[in-house]
């Protein structure tokens, strides 16, 4: 994986809003897009916004070659990423990219995705490129009612998707971890990419221990400069502390000591 970064002013092409706090928004870029890989991310400069001081982190959500453009899912959080939701066709974003580490793709073809929330946004990316390699992938998404569910249209063409929902009104009824799927003696899985709200995935990992599955998550941390220097990001694992923004976002979940077997 290329060590080399760019700064560069992408061409907003679609501004997607799926719903009143999450969009999707498709950048065309300057020249050809080097290699990117599911799991790493950007950071985009917000003009305008005074309160507004540092690049916002955002995960790939998908990545058409064939175009030169990637598509990123945001939730809409503070001034920052109200004053992106806004953004015209046409207008420009500059864009620091690829950052961070990515998933590894497994040696098996029985893989589950699992995503709470705008969580998911990295696991299109990653169910394109298993597609690519083969595999088709189950893919579990949770959020609290139907209305949090995003682009479930997008996911099913890449692999079985699986829904929870806190309140009932689309899926089975709970946490993604309750899904009956985690019910079986033999659930068919042997491999677990997740991300999404800490305690979630901590579950997941202690669910991937109990299958003896591997298990690969995506920390959320805040990550202000992207390259390491700032250490906000900064999380504990069994080698020490790792910057986030560098080391990861994507660890094995044995590292960080959420799986114990």
């Amino acid at each position: 994986m290329s060590a080399r970064k760019f700064i560069q002013d992408f061409t907003v092409l679609k501004n997607i809003r799926l719903n009143p706090r999450h969009f999707v928004m498709e950048l065309l870029a300057p020249v050809k897009l080097p290699a990117l890989f599911p799991g790493q991310f950007v950071e985009l400069y917000v003009e305008d916004s005074p309160r507004t001081f540092l690049r916002r982190p955002f995960s790939i959500h998908s990545v058409n070659t064939a175009t030169n453009t990637f598509q990123l899912l945001i939730q809409i959080k503070g001034e920052g990423t109200k004053k992106l939701s806004s953004k015209s066709i046409g207008e420009k974003v500059n864009v620091i990219y690829p950052l961070g580490n990515s998933f590894t793709l497994p040696d098996t073809s029985d893989v589950l995705l699992i995503g709470g929330g705008c969580g998911v946004a990295p696991l299109l990316f990653l169910a394109m490129q298993l597609n690519t390699n083969g595999i088709n992938p189950r893919i579990l998404v949770g959020g609290k009612s139907k209305k949090d569910l995003l682009e479930l249209d997008e996911y099913r063409k890449y692999g079985e998707v699986l829904i929870t929902t806190e309140d009932g009104s689309e899926g089975e009824k709970g946490l993604v971890t309750d899904h009956s799927i985690f019910s079986k003696e033999q659930p068919g899985f042997k491999m677990i990419y997740c991300c999404g709200p800490d305690p979630m995935m901590k579950k997941v990992a202690e669910i991937a221990g109990k299958y003896k599955a591997g298990c690969e998550v995506s920390l959320e941390n805040t990550m202000a400069c992207g390259f390491g220097v700032c250490l906000c990001c900064v999380t504990q694992t069994l080698q020490g502390n790792q910057r986030v923004c560098v080391e990861g976002p994507v660890f094995n979940a044995k590292h960080l000591g959420w799986q114990k077997t």
